[in-house]
């Protein structure tokens, strides 16, 4: 697609998430890092994102200033963009007192138009920074102060501002506004929607497969039910494998296979469950967990196919990559996801991995299965992670632990179900807390353990809140729970955010 919005990714948690909110107002963006700056081509306009590092640290992510310059479109940079532009322009960047975190009031100045055009005088903003702007170059404008009086949006000239704050997050009361402000500056805004997006991913799928043989794993999940969806459409030779690890929720095995019946889908099941509750047999760090389940489904897809395999399929999302930051990201590493493990980047370097999804995020690849015809039992499914109930299970996985796990999470989910709440959460779940308390069950001590119900709402899993469940709701899952599953006499409700929690517990 000629001319998209280029955002230079710095390495932030949230970079991905300005990707998403300008394909949100319509437009089409995409992601670069830095020094790719010139193989943006003819882009309609340039965000340099935020990032963990410092600008005042030897080797910190720079940029080609001169060609950013002579590019001659609309510059915005957010965060370590902004420092970054401020000491490009000739100003300086200094330590700040403490690292701001968390909401803030933004101050708009009264002759700041552009950005903020149309906008309040003051709203809520999201920091995530430790230096600050300490002297600002000749003719820099500044158009928005914080409550103490601290620079946190400046324009250096017509074309280039910047943001302390992140406009991309949903904190930020007005982020939607000041991207489609500053987007208003550009011109040959490329348009962008799904269902048009799909006919370059078959065209994509195509010239990447290039008639070799694919073998995807499918799980029943929205990802990997798309991702074998598209290469259907796509007409792809593909061997859909569908792996039980053991690791699934009550009942899945049979219902992935009814549902890829149903569309019409191929599938061949591997009983995997003893090779991996083998494998994970001692193992607490969940990183170990999660490279070791990793590991399985590539080996396990090996023994099934042999050693001819040309190509694995994976249904990767944009957030499992910026999450895994893999190696040659500027981000920090949050947890390493199962499609990002040593075999599955060596695949990577032979060419032997597709990931036709990998730039789109969870509602996108709803609405893309959407066009692609599959029923919405299966687009409107809660995400299940791809270790499945390995990440449920803090510490050692065991059968006991997980029949428990698979029993709470059953009657919860079922009653989410029947109280009409499961398609107004994102993602709900029960997960084994590995602490063992004392309770009373029919008049005797009980030493069992806790058990925690998590419910949050998301846009694209990037952050999350959680959901306020009626109390009265929660009652009733806690009692069938204590009442209807041996091994529990403690049910917790989960009220963390993502930040600083994540959505898994693991």
């Amino acid at each position: 697609m000629e001319h998209p919005i280029a955002v230079i990714d710095f390495g932030s948690q949230y970079t991905q998430l300005i990707v998403r909110r300008i394909r949100e107002l319509g437009y089409f963006s995409k992601l670069y890092q830095p020094e790719e700056l010139r193989e943006t081509g003819s882009p309609a306009a340039v965000i340099l994102s935020g990032g963990p590092r410092s600008t005042l640290e030897p080797g910190a992510p720079d940029i080609d200033f001169d060609h950013l310059v002579a590019m001659g479109v609309p510059v915005l940079g957010v965060c370590y963009g902004m420092q970054l532009l401020n000491r490009k322009f000739g100003g300086e960047v200094a330590p700040g007192n403490t690292r701001e975190y968390g909401p803030a009031t933004l101050m708009v100045e009264p002759v700041a138009g552009g950005l903020f055009e149309g906008l309040e005088g003051h709203s809520q903003i999201w920091m995530s920074h430790s230096d600050t702007v300490s002297v600002l170059p000749p003719g820099c404008e500044v158009v928005g102060r914080n409550l103490d009086g601290i620079p946190v949006a400046l324009r250096w000239n017509e074309r280039f501002h910047g943001i302390q704050f992140h406009p991309e997050v949903s904190h930020t009361h007005e982020g939607t506004a000041i991207l489609r402000n500053f987007l208003s500056l550009a011109s040959n805004l490329p348009k962008f929607r799904i269902s048009s997006f799909k006919d370059e991913l078959v065209e994509r799928v195509r010239s990447e497969v290039a008639g070799r043989k694919v073998v995807c794993g499918v799980s029943g999940g929205v990802d990997s039910s798309v991702l074998a969806a598209l290469l259907h459409e796509a007409q792809i030779d593909t061997r859909n494998i569908f792996v039980d690890t053991g690791l699934l929720r009550a009942d899945e095995a049979a219902e992935v296979e009814s549902l890829f019946a149903e569309v019409g889908i191929e599938i061949e099941t591997i009983d995997a469950s003893q090779r991996f509750l083998s494998a994970l047999a001692g193992v607490s760090d969940p990183e170990e967990k999660r490279r070791i389940i990793g590991r399985l489904f590539v080996e396990v897809f090996f023994d099934a196919v042999g050693e001819d395999v040309e190509l694995l399929a994976q249904g990767t999302l944009y957030p499992d990559v910026i999450e895994s930051a893999t190696s040659g990201s500027i981000a920090s590493t949050i947890k390493t996801h199962h499609n990002r493990v040593d075999r599955i980047m060596q695949l990577k370097a032979e060419g032997r991995v597709v990931e036709p999804l990998d730039e789109l995020f969870k509602d996108e690849v709803r609405e893309l299965g959407r066009v692609l015809g599959l029923p919405e039992r299966v687009v409107g499914r809660h995400p299940f992670p791809g270790p499945g109930l390995a990440v449920r299970c803090p510490g050692e996985v065991t059968e006991e632990k997980l029949a428990i796990i698979r029993q709470a999470d059953k009657i919860y989910i079922g009653l989410l179900r029947e109280r009409h709440w499961y398609d107004s959460v994102w993602q709900a779940y029960a997960a084994l807390i590995p602490v063992k308390t004392v309770g009373v069950k029919g008049d005797e001590r009980s030493y069992e353990y806790a058990l925690s119900l998590r419910a949050v709402t998301s846009e694209d899993a990037m952050t999350a809140a959680w959901v306020h469940l009626p109390y009265e709701l929660l009652a009733e899952v806690s009692n069938r729970i204590l009442n209807e599953v041996p091994g529990i006499n403690r049910v917790l409700y989960d009220i963390s955010t993502k930040p600083p929690a994540s959505i898994e517990w693991e």
